[in-house]
């Protein structure tokens, strides 16, 4: 968020993008759809703008209209005018685009993995848009592409220009991104959901860059996002889409304070806030119906002439807990701590050493044929409805195959028990006979839940099962997973990186870092009063949803684990949990 943004327009300041009365339109088998409706808005100097909206709102295509990377055919502008400093883009031919792109106005794309070219070096691909912009000579291009990368304080610079995509991790393949979009000094830099497919620290970190270089450069930034915690920390003004629409417009503290809208305001309720969840209702707890003990998952490397393993990934290192009935067991962590190798080992999906056992059943060495009844007593919702279902199969199929699979039904009872799955779920029955594609992102969650209800099982492992979903959409399925857990006594393994959803759902949380525990105790205990220094710095990145408010000073790293990547033969280094208070537990 910048101090000095013109944010109402007047002082004598001309915008640096006018957008008027856009319309963009996309061909279905249907006929032609609207997905952008009279949108105007103006960009001045120096602040930063955010469409906010859920999926499907426009907030993506205004992008692509404003960059004019629109697939053609398939989406055209159909009516209204952009410019940028006068200059109406609408006009332009793809050769006029080109000079535009980059040289005033630039764009930082969702994911950095799709967006960067796998075949080439961070420096091949940095000279290859230095050149293609005449910005320097191919004498300097190389060490303009070393200073760029020093200006997103890239780590080791010298050493990440001679490497490619797959060798850098989430945040540093979006830090040469953006050194990319800012390498022609654009006027204009377009965030497009830049921190979306990044962990919280590293979500932190790449925000943080980006209001750095804006202070630095004088850049104007149009951020899209559908994150509220993000807009509350980087906007000056807001514009919430819905539908292609503009809903509501106003500076940042104006929305988050007074909303008018209906929707900007159901929007920011269902914002999950850290420390803002009320305190789980006080229930006893049943039986013990998952004990594990040492669970250590590893995966072997392979390479040279032979193909032998060269290496071992640590994935879970001597992993232990347990799950009372109708408790809720939180795993956090960010990408490759393990949380969901555990989850995957639970249901025997992948290999693994130790102790599991399911409602009193060993599992440790058990056939597929002898894990069959405990498959029943658990069961798996996983992060994306949409890669868990057959796109070929009826959803009533779907939550019906794991009965016929089991033998618990047939013929008109197999109907009743899949009708009223669907009613648990907050689903109507005349949906049952539809196919995935025709259902929302909830919806499709709301299906998978009922399919992991189908057999009545005692654990559910929900595995980031609203991380992909939008706000509004991801305080329902946790109500109704709630809900579910109250009338059947339910155990829950729930997997998050998001500490504010795991705040809501959580009786007791385990932290996990490098594939080990590195904090455990109840909700309350760790998410506010953190001993680890990890869970300090977990907590101090988590966006807050309040202009109002700034987030803590990031905690800094403490000395790490190393990798979780050994060479054959190297023991892994074991952290030890002592005891810090009744029932919380850190590493020391």
């Amino acid at each position: 968020m910048t101090a000095t943004a013109n944010t109402d327009g007047q002082g004598g300041a001309r915008p640096v993008l006018t957008v008027r009365d856009l319309q963009v339109q996309v061909a279905t088998t249907g006929g032609a759809k609207t997905v952008l409706d009279g949108l105007s808005f103006d960009l001045m100097p120096g602040e930063t703008l955010c469409l906010a909206g859920e999926s499907g709102s426009g907030k993506s295509m205004t992008a692509l209209a404003i960059m004019g990377l629109l697939p053609k055919p398939m989406a055209r502008i159909t009516g209204g005018s952009i410019k940028l400093g006068g200059q109406e883009l609408t006009e332009l031919s793809e050769a006029g685009y080109r000079d535009v792109r980059s040289n005033r106005v630039a764009m930082i794309f969702q994911e950095p993995m799709t967006s960067l070219n796998p075949l080439m070096t961070v420096q091949q691909q940095l000279v290859e848009v230095l050149l293609e912009h005449d910005t320097c000579s191919r004498a300097e291009a190389p060490a303009r592409a070393l200073a760029l990368l020093k200006d997103v304080r890239l780590t080791e610079p010298e050493r990440r220009l001679k490497q490619y995509p797959h060798e850098l991790s989430g945040g540093m393949r979006q830090r040469v991104m953006i050194a990319i979009a800012l390498a022609c000094e654009p006027e204009v830099l377009i965030a497009d959901e830049p921190t979306t497919a990044l962990d919280v620290t590293v979500q932190a970190e790449i925000l943080d860059l980006i209001r750095l270089l804006q202070e630095e450069h004088g850049t104007t930034v149009l951020m899209i996002t559908h994150d509220m915690g993000v807009v509350a920390e980087m906007a000056d003004r807001v514009i919430v889409l819905r539908h292609g629409q503009e809903v509501e417009a106003a500076p940042v503290k104006d929305l988050f304070d007074a909303p008018r809208s209906d929707y900007a305001r159901e929007l920011l309720a269902a914002v999950p806030r850290l420390g803002a969840a009320p305190a789980r209702p006080q229930r006893k707890l049943g039986e013990t119906v998952v004990e594990v003990d040492d669970l250590t998952v590893r995966f072997d490397i392979t390479g040279g002439v032979l193909n032998r393993p060269v290496a071992r990934v640590h994935a879970v290192e001597s992993v232990s807990f347990d799950i009372r009935k109708g408790e809720t067991l939180a795993l956090v962590g960010e990408s490759g701590c393990g949380k969901s190798t555990i989850g995957k080992a639970l249901l025997g999906l992948v290999p693994w050493e130790g102790s599991i056992r399911v409602a009193g059943r060993q599992t440790h060495g058990l056939s597929p044929r002898m894990l069959k009844p405990v498959r029943r007593d658990i069961q798996m919702v996983f992060q994306d409805p949409g890669a868990s279902l057959d796109a070929r199969m009826t959803v009533r199929d779907q939550v019906a195959e794991p009965m016929r699979v089991h033998g618990i039904a047939k013929g008109a009872e197999l109907d009743d028990r899949v009708e009223y799955l669907f009613r648990r779920v907050g689903l109507k029955a005349d949906m049952m006979d539809r196919y995935p594609h025709e259902f929302s992102g909830g919806q499709r969650q709301r299906i998978c839940i009922a399919r992991a209800l189908s057999l009545s099982p005692r654990v559910i492992v929900a595995d980031e099962s609203v991380s992909a979903l939008d706000v509004s959409v991801q305080a329902q399925v946790l109500e109704l997973l709630q809900e579910l857990q109250s009338q059947d006594d339910l155990a829950y393994l729930f997997i998050s990186h998001d500490m504010a959803v795991i705040e809501q759902v959580a009786d007791r949380v385990m932290v996990m870092r490098l594939g080990q525990v590195v904090e455990e105790g109840a909700r309350d205990a760790v998410l506010h009063d953190a001993r680890h220094p990890y869970t300090r710095r977990l907590l101090s990145a988590v966006p807050i949803p309040d202009p109002h408010r700034r987030r803590p000073p990031r905690a800094e790293a403490e000395p790490g684990l190393g990798s979780p990547i050994r060479r054959i033969g190297d023991p892994p280094t074991r952290l030890n949990l002592s005891e810090v208070a009744p029932g919380h537990r850190a590493a020391s």
